[in-house]
């Protein structure tokens, strides 16, 4: 492998023709935007929401739930790193509703054992983000895959918690769970098998399922602001998460078309095989989303690698981590969805009000 090579290429695809670098990704959104920040074992993790409305009820008590959810250490069937996850306000609130100028939320972390990586330091991990954070920055945070880590979604979970509180006002809730574990479906089934592959030093990986009730008709836009693209591009946004589909999703593949589609009464639609979108704008119906995770990379199955050198080597991943993702991944999944929903809501208002403009000064 030549790492020297590839950076160069990777350098060229990144610069404009007036020699400035492009920007790492990580502002989420158009109109409530979110850009976060913060490595595993770094001193903290957070996020600067800018967009929110003025006058939204706001406070750590709030966003603490979202976080608690899928905070680890809570099961033995769960990293046991111990963090209070604990959310700090910093701005953006005055007198417990929020002023429309940028909110920082911050969450400190405190039970770092970088030593469980050092062995680590010089070897790729199967599965991980190593080798492609290498060759694209020419630099990695080995200590828990820095900001590729499953961590770094704590972020999210807390713009979402915001987003959330906005789209309580719409009459929009959001609700997930696990609906499948390496194939088993029964909640009892489903503890085995991660119990089974933890005891084993593996890993498995499942099936989230999340739901968006009350989303108004018309939100989205055709082509190239399909509501659907949207979720998908956010949801594939998660670190694990390796499958998307919306609605009936690739069984649709296997159906006749007057099975698929959604007839329709005065009353509203009969079935809901769409997902709750058509032409990637939402029906009114329930928006249901279903994510594929993978399996927790992180084993400690002996497997072969490469040092960063490119010299074959075996691998043996210590250290305290989830056998499987999937349940700490619902709330993560949730908060992804109503922050594309507060954006594309937005918009419509956007939309709205222009033609509201147009109709009151052309009538």
């Amino acid at each position: 492998m030549s790492y020297e090579r590839n950076r160069l290429v990777i350098f060229l695809c990144r610069t404009h023709q007036s020699g400035k670098e492009v920007l790492p990704m990580n502002t989420f959104g158009n109109n409530f935007r979110c850009t976060t920040f913060g490595e595993s074992h770094g001193k903290a993790l957070g996020v600067v929401v800018d967009g929110c409305p003025a006058g939204i009820p706001l406070t750590e008590s709030d966003i603490q739930p979202l976080l608690d959810r899928r905070r680890p250490g809570q099961s033995d069937l769960t990293s046991q790193r111990k963090e209070e996850d604990r959310v700090e306000i910093l701005s953006g609130i005055f007198e417990g509703k929020t002023t429309g100028t940028p909110i920082a939320l911050l969450i400190r972390n405190k039970d770092m054992k970088t030593e469980d990586y050092l062995s680590l330091k010089d070897v790729f991990r199967p599965g991980h983000a190593d080798y492609t954070y290498q060759v694209k920055y020419g630099v990695r945070d080995f200590r828990g895959g820095g900001r590729s880590s499953g961590r770094e979604t704590i972020s999210r979970v807390a713009a979402g918690a915001v987003a959330m509180k906005v789209l309580g006002y719409t009459g929009i809730s959001i609700s997930g769970r696990v609906i499948k574990v390496h194939g088993k479906t029964l909640p009892a089934e489903m503890e085995a098998e991660i119990r089974a592959a933890r005891d084993a030093g593996n890993s498995v990986g499942g099936i989230v399922e999340v739901i968006a009730k009350g989303t108004p008709p018309g939100i989205g836009d055709p082509v190239s602001g399909k509501l659907d693209a949207a979720i998908a591009s956010a949801m594939m946004g998660i670190g694990s998460v390796k499958g998307v589909e919306i609605g009936e999703g690739f069984h649709a593949a296997a159906l006749f078309g007057n099975e698929n589609n959604d007839e329709m009464v005065p009353e509203g639609f009969l079935t809901n095989h769409a997902g709750g979108i058509l032409g990637g704008i939402s029906t009114g119906a329930d928006i249901i989303v279903r994510i594929a995770v993978k399996p927790t990379p992180s084993i400690s199955r002996e497997q072969k690698t490469v040092t960063v050198t490119g010299t074959p080597a075996t691998i043996s991943v210590q250290g305290r981590h989830d056998p499987c993702i999937a349940p700490r991944i619902v709330p993560v999944a949730e908060a992804m969805i109503a922050l594309v929903l507060v954006d594309c809501l937005l918009e419509q208002l956007k939309y709205s009000g222009f033609q509201a403009f147009m109709k009151n000064n052309h009538a």
